[in-house]
């Protein structure tokens, strides 16, 4: 069953939601933002594999606005569908059956964004 949820209308309403927060909590979104970057930084890990981690967490948290924007991060940083679902795989043994129901929603997602990497359908 497909995933009903566009998820980059998602993030771009969620986005222009959270610009209203940076208007009226400038302080408390400049230091979200600034943890964010320091958190995704390269060091010991890459920043592909810190938005994997991300991803894994937003499906065992149940995020969709998380699902949307790291998948569009790790199509930026050019991570690979198998790369995703092996991801996916460990969120959904973290989390049990709801992690399931979201990692589905996940494919999804990646699949928006990446859709170049989408197989054709089996004949």
């Amino acid at each position: 069953m497909p995933s009903s949820t566009d998820f980059k209308a998602l993030t771009r309403e969620i986005s222009g939601n959270v610009s209203q927060l940076r208007t009226s909590q400038p302080e408390v979104m400049q230091s979200f933002n600034a943890m964010g970057k320091a958190a995704l930084a390269p060091g010991a890990i890459d920043a592909k594999t810190k938005e994997l981690i991300a991803l894994g967490i937003g499906v065992a948290a149940r995020c969709d606005g998380c699902i949307g924007f790291h998948t569009q991060a790790l199509a930026r940083l050019g991570a690979t569908r198998a790369e995703v679902h092996e991801t996916l795989a460990i969120a959904v043994y973290m989390g049990g059956g709801p992690s399931l129901m979201y990692a589905a929603n996940a494919v999804a997602a990646f699949d928006q964004v990446a859709p170049e990497q989408v197989p054709p359908p089996a004949a």
